[in-house]
């Protein structure tokens, strides 16, 4: 009896705090029901369905980096990292997760094109780069802001 009274109390209120998404300043939360975009969660509290919503993403809007350890396949003996954000949420939910892969085809696409590079010219490179990855990127919703390459 005890028990069935504790379940009658804990479910109700477990659903009601799931309900209750709290969304931080400078993070947009894009909500799917059913495997489908629904709308997205700008900063603020908000209430979803418990069982049916669910974040799918949570997009952080101050920026985010992308480094390459590694050189870049059939491309020059450069390392480096790029810097990037999302300006429009709703056009750069569709690819979040593909993100860093867009930027990884991206640059070894720019950098094939490129003859090779010194030292001295990398910022050069770094600025053809960060062009040809904004190009691809800004009709996603997103912007590269710097691309720093180290050429070995």
């Amino acid at each position: 009896m005890m028990t069935l009274l504790t379940l009658l109390l804990v479910l109700p209120a477990a659903l009601i705090a799931s309900a209750v998404k709290v969304v931080p300043a400078g993070q947009v939360y894009s909500l799917y029901r059913r495997g489908k975009p629904v709308r997205l969660l700008s900063s603020g509290t908000h209430l979803v369905l418990p069982v049916l919503d669910r974040v799918a993403h949570k997009i952080d809007m101050a920026g985010q980096t992308l480094r390459f350890e590694e050189p870049l396949a059939d491309a020059h003996d450069v390392r480096g990292t790029v810097y990037w954000q999302v300006l429009e949420p709703e056009r750069a939910d569709a690819v979040f997760e593909q993100v860093d892969q867009l930027i990884r085809r991206g640059a070894q696409e720019a950098l094939r094109a490129e003859p090779a590079v010194d030292d001295a010219h990398r910022r050069d490179l770094g600025a053809r780069v960060k062009q040809s990855l904004n190009s691809a990127l800004r009709e996603r919703g997103m912007m590269v802001t710097r691309v720093e390459l180290d050429v070995a």
